[in-house]
């Protein structure tokens, strides 16, 4: 090395015509036809020509160009492939992902070929449990007391959520490994029993409000928003699930026919619709819901995009946790801690006790009949369900009265 001099670079740069010119001994200083200027290091590994770029001019100088040529020529000589070497170090920082880098190729890759329903949840437990604790997090240096601390995080709020929150957490990683993103899964020995204290395999018995937390409860609702208290009301007085009711749209309900359908699929749990009959006092919650939604589509849509947000989209199943949260809270003991689930066990709790039929009941709550009556039984029993429900409706006023 030596054949070259700052002032011979300086003037090639500026006169900008493409070229290349060794300085010895395998360093090559090119000028690309678009003007960039970088440094070559030309060698034979294997009776192959390599080379690897060891940076651009002016960035580096000739001095340290030089000084960076013997240092990799001297790995060289000792067997190493240098730019075999920085083809590996580009891969390990280009695959250096963060947690939530991981998460939003896994939701682009994988999700979509999953349930409505599937994509909804874990989309949900990933972007409000997963991604604030451990988001920026490097995938590689994720730990399992990290995964830990953010369960225990999650307990602390709810801790039937823990075993969701960690199952997504685990699919990331096992789409990191697939890539090699991630060589093991930190979560992997986590149990939900260690971090919840109870184990979700058992399963967990519902809770079926009484008469006198219902009278608690109802009148308190008022100050947890209007919207929030509707959605409550209709959950509670319909006996469907929540997710139906977020993904509600207005050509689902029909004043006229008193009726709010629930299509198949898409989070509500059933591979048939199902017609759910209203009660004049929930018709009266869905008229106000429509006046509050403004131009959307859906019956509960996001607040922010009302406020003159581009876009539409439904409110999601975490509000109206947190409100029930907040409302428990609040309460101090007056009543159990409950879920959108329970207002469904309620219900169905409540028509037994008006002397519902068993099977209009469970048609109520959308339950399939099983054997050989789901088989011969077409009858949905719209008109009893309809009568069962305006039995409900009725026991909770005098509850609230």
């Amino acid at each position: 090395m030596g054949k070259l001099t700052d002032i011979q670079i300086r003037a090639w740069v500026k006169a900008g015509k493409p070229l290349a010119k060794t300085d010895g001994d395998g360093l090559t200083f090119t000028l690309s036809a678009n003007g960039t200027a970088a440094w070559v290091l030309r060698f034979r590994m294997g009776g192959k020509q390599r080379e690897k770029t060891i940076g651009r001019f002016p960035d580096i100088s000739l001095k340290r160009a030089r000084e960076l040529a013997t240092d990799n020529r001297a790995k060289v000589q000792q067997g190493v492939d240098v730019a075999r070497e920085k083809q590996i170090a580009i891969r390990d920082l280009n695959s250096a992902l963060s947690i939530k880098e991981l998460a939003s190729d896994y939701e682009e890759k994988v999700l979509p070929s999953l349930a409505t329903s599937t994509i909804i949840g874990r989309k949900q437990k990933i972007r409000d449990y997963v991604l604030p604790a451990i988001g920026n997090l490097h995938a590689k240096e994720v730990t399992g007391s990290d995964v830990v601390e953010m369960l225990e995080r999650v307990a602390d709020k709810s801790p039937k959520l823990v075993k969701s929150v960690l199952s997504a957490t685990r699919l990331i990683f096992a789409h990191g490994i697939a890539k090699h993103v991630v060589a093991s899964d930190p979560s992997a020995g986590i149990s939900v029993k260690a971090i919840a204290g109870f184990d979700t395999k058992t399963g967990q018995v519902r809770v079926m409000l009484s008469d006198a937390e219902l009278r608690v409860i109802l009148p308190k609702l008022a100050d947890y928003g209007r919207i929030n208290e509707l959605v409550i009301r209709i959950l509670l007085l319909t006996a469907q699930r929540i997710q139906a009711l977020m993904l509600t749209e207005w050509d689902h309900v029909s004043f006229t026919d008193k009726t709010w359908l629930i299509p198949p699929g898409d989070g509500r749990k059933s591979d048939r619709q199902f017609t759910v009959p209203l009660t004049d006092v929930v018709l009266g919650y869905f008229a106000e819901l429509k006046l509050l939604a403004g131009l959307s589509k859906f019956v509960l849509p996001i607040q922010k995009l009302m406020k003159g947000k581009e876009g539409d989209g439904h409110m999601r199943q975490q509000t109206i946790n947190n409100i029930l949260n907040r409302l428990c809270a609040d309460l101090k003991g007056k009543v159990r801690p409950f879920t959108p689930h329970d207002l469904r066990s309620t219900a169905r709790s409540h028509l037994s006790v008006l002397g519902v039929n068993v099977v209009v009941a469970e048609r109520c709550l959308n339950h399939s009949l099983g054997g050989l009556l789901a088989v011969y039984d077409v009858h949905d029993y719209l008109d009893e369900r309809r009568n069962a429900l305006e039995l409900w409706s009725a026991k909770l006023a005098i509850l609230e009265k």
